[in-house]
């Protein structure tokens, strides 16, 4: 079943960890995911309105949207929302479960822990290029995402990184017992510091 991409960015976000993202021979089960609003977001790529490099942003819901970063590697996104808001959920790290040759030929011979720990890494892996951006993730396409089987049972919550502005909005969400994710506050915290300290969630998504 296709998960409701059009619920509040923070709501899906965690939804979609366990989903596997595969294109061709190589599948990657997401594990740590950010989410990233439209207007009332400063970090997130549609905060100042669509552009011809945003616009799969604005787009329907469960589309990617691939953008390149630091000069030197590609960051993917799943479109979600009501089609013309612009939100977007950064797939930030994942676990090979299929392809793993092709991954590590890609990557370089790294360890599998690493070969797609890191949004860099991730699209890497999956060799994904320009030419995906836009891609219907639920289509005949390509690339195409596979909704999780069962919900994870640790979720954590945490601040988001490698942004300059609302670092400390906390929803970057990860699988609280994996190792196949950022090396950000791992650990489960108390709940009892600010929102910027990472906490446990048990996901429970209403209706479901």
């Amino acid at each position: 079943m296709i998960p409701d991409l059009c619920a509040p960015v923070d709501e899906v976000a965690p939804r979609l960890l366990g989903a596997v993202l595969r294109h061709g021979p190589v599948a990657v089960r997401l594990t740590e995911l950010e989410a990233y609003e439209g207007a009332t977001d400063p970090a997130s790529h549609a905060y100042r309105g669509q552009t011809a490099r945003n616009a799969v942003m604005f787009g329907p819901p469960g589309h990617l949207y691939l953008y390149f970063t630091y000069g030197m590697h590609w960051a993917g996104n799943i479109s979600c929302g009501p089609e013309g808001v612009g939100s977007g959920v950064l797939m930030r790290a994942g676990e090979v479960i299929d392809g793993t040759e092709l991954a590590q030929a890609r990557r370089g011979q790294v360890r599998d822990r690493d070969l797609a720990r890191g949004p860099g890494r991730l699209t890497q892996a999956l060799g994904l290029h320009a030419e995906h951006k836009g891609c219907d993730l639920f289509g005949d396409g390509p690339v195409t995402l596979t909704p999780a089987t069962e919900e994870a049972e640790l979720i954590m919550v945490g601040p988001r990184v490698g942004v300059s502005v609302e670092a400390d909005r906390p929803w970057r969400f990860w699988i609280g017992d994996s190792p196949f994710v950022s090396n950000y506050k791992r650990s489960p915290r108390a709940p009892r510091a600010t929102s910027a300290t990472p906490m446990a969630l048990r996901w429970k998504p209403s209706g479901r």
